[in-house]
């Protein structure tokens, strides 16, 4: 349960980190190696957003059969 949570706080991190990479890159300032930086950077933390979700639902699956088979 103590590592659901702590999941559950990283992908918090990921989706807040998401959101201030993409108000950086609608600034005018933000320069083309800055901006591709950041793009590289949001790529990795949604693919690894997408990674944790889906092994969310996999656990939430399995859940529901358990439950079903009760």
């Amino acid at each position: 349960m103590a590592e659901e949570i702590n999941q559950e706080f990283q992908i918090e991190e990921a989706f807040q980190r998401l959101e201030e990479i993409t108000a950086r890159l609608e600034e005018p300032a933000a320069g083309l190696a800055e901006s591709m930086r950041l793009y590289e950077e949001g790529v990795k933390l949604a693919e690894a957003c997408r990674m944790n979700l889906e092994d969310v639902e996999k656990e939430l699956q399995i859940l529901s059969v358990k439950e079903d088979e009760a």
